[in-house]
């Protein structure tokens, strides 16, 4: 029937779509941000990663360390990229800007990423990579499991949010607008930040610490055991009558700043903090 024979013509064409996808997907993927990397690792086949980035082998600043170590990885040096024969890079706003302006020069294909402000953001970020390097599964799979953490992270119905506040180690707060503000909602804590007319990242003066202090500190730790802010401000002559009040529970650093794999472990970690209250 005619109708078959246009059936059978539009399933080729679709089939033929699909392959010609397949072999396009980069075979060489230079990633120059840990964020992005983190994402990478878990939608891109090994052999299609060339490099990552060297803050992703820190094993006090990154959730894959033990992953990046081994894979190669460069100094953010668009000689590197290039001796690296890549097809495509990742890339952020906080990446080099002269790396980036050189590998347009070398027409190597390049993506920039923003820093996500939202978990929407964090998921559309997650499906753009898996969509470039062919792996569109892997990358709904991998929403899945965070959502599915984010989900675990909430608060039983009607239980009422503690306040909270993020400090990283110098001295700045997470405010308003910012992924980990709407992960530490979704945890049934209410980040103070913006109580105090913070918006994003900034400093919160110790005063008004005093006078309206949050019930817990989530404390940026760049490593098990350093110092962190919320230390020096809570053994602070001032806040001293506070004590009883405020609780001080630690906050990895490597968790401030990523979406992506990052936010499982972020949504476990704000659960706990919020279930010793």
């Amino acid at each position: 029937m005619p109708g078959g024979g246009q059936s059978r013509r539009t399933a080729l064409a679709g089939g033929l779509a699909l392959g010609l996808m397949g072999a396009a997907a980069p075979r060489r993927v230079v990633s120059l941000n840990p964020c992005l990397d983190a994402i990478l690792v878990h939608v891109a086949d090994r052999r299609q990663i060339a490099a990552l980035s060297h803050y992703s082998r820190d094993p006090n600043g990154s959730l894959i360390a033990g992953i990046a170590a081994g894979l190669p990885m460069t100094w953010e040096t668009a000689e590197e990229v290039i001796a690296l024969s890549a097809d495509l890079v990742l890339t952020s706003r906080h990446s080099s800007a002269a790396t980036r302006t050189a590998l347009g020069r070398m027409k190597i294909r390049t993506e920039l990423f923003d820093v996500p402000d939202t978990v929407a953001d964090s998921d559309g970020q997650i499906r753009r990579i898996a969509a470039l390097v062919g792996r569109e599964p892997r990358g709904e799979a991998l929403i899945r499991r965070i959502h599915a953490a984010i989900a675990a992270s909430r608060p039983a119905a009607g239980q009422t949010p503690l306040s909270a506040i993020i400090y990283q180690p110098n001295g700045f707060a997470a405010g308003t607008g910012t992924l980990i503000d709407a992960m530490m909602r979704e945890a049934g804590l209410q980040n103070v930040a913006g109580r105090y007319g913070l918006s994003k990242w900034g400093q919160i003066p110790l005063e008004r610490l005093i006078a309206d202090p949050p019930q817990v500190i989530l404390a940026g730790e760049v490593a098990p055991g350093t110092p962190t802010w919320a230390d020096r401000v809570l053994t602070h002559p001032a806040l001293a009558h506070l004590s009883h009040r405020v609780r001080k529970v630690s906050f990895p650093q490597r968790l401030l700043y990523c979406g992506g794999p990052t936010l499982i472990e972020t949504a476990a970690v704000l659960r706990a903090a919020r279930g010793q209250g």
